[in-house]
């Protein structure tokens, strides 16, 4: 026989099954989540999706150092005595019910003014008035309905990274620079004989040398940067190769345009650089989720 499913978790109910208002709980946990959503009027956080929260798992006493003033100062983002403002990492974010649920609690404790959840970073930034709620009560609060926070002093210590917008503009000049190089190499691929194209050939062809100087110099300056300081170093890193293929592409490009031996490959150079560009910049967001950046700060609560 199939057991019954727990309503606000989902998981199978064993023998301890908890019955309130007709729906089975798995534990206790999950009884006083949804009595807490009932009388809060938050029932819709169900609708949005079946079984879609977590069992709390609230040790007592787990976040009891949250009220010493002195932890909670160095983990606030913002204080002014009155108004405070705290990010916290919130590992089991999954859903959009996670999301409603997160940004309405203001209804569950009223010294909570607002809550905006970052759903793919999975944190919750709440403003509070410090006057009618404490840090340590609103990380109660939120491990009672099932989002207990993820707090390590190692994130108080760490400077704000700010977002560096270099690789975004790199990547906007080299797409740029090759759908108009790869629009200008057309007549060249079909090797279309008409009397205008003939006489504007040259022309395109130097405007393709045009778009490829920020390519070369600007949008992939990073890579012959790294391999210039390598060999320097006397060290082949994995840049040695790229900027090799990059300046044999260009060096060999400009000869063929110059002495009429071609159109060169222009289109090829830019979008080599274009497309190592956007592998580094999904690679940067994947990282961006990891922290690799541990110390002894991050096994104390």
């Amino acid at each position: 026989m199939d057991k019954e499913l727990c309503f606000h978790c989902g998981l199978p109910c064993d023998e301890d099954t908890v019955l309130f208002q007709d729906k089975s709980f798995c534990c206790p946990g999950c009884k006083t989540v949804y009595e807490i959503f009932d009388s809060n009027d938050l029932k819709y956080y169900y609708d949005l999706q079946s079984a879609a929260g977590t069992s709390p798992d609230y040790i007592p006493g787990k976040f009891d150092f949250l009220g010493e003033p002195e932890i909670a100062e160095q983990l606030l983002e913002f204080h002014d005595g009155k108004h405070g403002i705290i990010g916290l990492y919130i590992p089991s974010i999954h859903c959009s019910s996670c999301i409603w649920v997160l940004e309405n609690l203001h209804k569950l404790a009223p010294g909570i003014i607002q809550s905006q959840v970052d759903f793919p970073k999975k944190t919750v930034r709440i403003t509070f008035n410090a006057e009618e709620v404490t840090l340590k009560e609103i990380a109660i609060l939120l491990s009672r309905i099932g989002y207990e926070p993820s707090i390590s002093l190692a994130d108080s210590g760490r400077e704000r990274k700010t977002e560096d917008k270099k690789l975004i503009y790199q990547l906007g000049v080299a797409g740029f620079a090759f759908g108009n190089i790869m629009f200008l190499s057309f007549p060249e691929y079909f090797e279309v004989e008409e009397f205008w194209l003939e006489q504007y050939k040259v022309l395109f062809r130097w405007l393709m040398f045009a778009f490829s100087l920020p390519v070369v110099f600007y949008a992939g300056q990073d890579y012959l940067t790294s391999a210039y300081k390598g060999l320097r170093s006397k060290f082949l890193n994995i840049d040695v190769p790229i900027a090799l293929g990059i300046l044999v592409l260009f060096v060999r490009s400009t000869l063929e345009i110059t002495f009429d031996w071609g159109s060169g490959f222009f289109d090829s150079l830019s979008g080599l650089v274009f497309f190592l560009l956007l592998g580094k910049y999904f690679q940067k967001r994947t990282y961006s989720f990891l922290s690799f950046e541990r110390d002894y700060k991050s096994y104390f609560p």
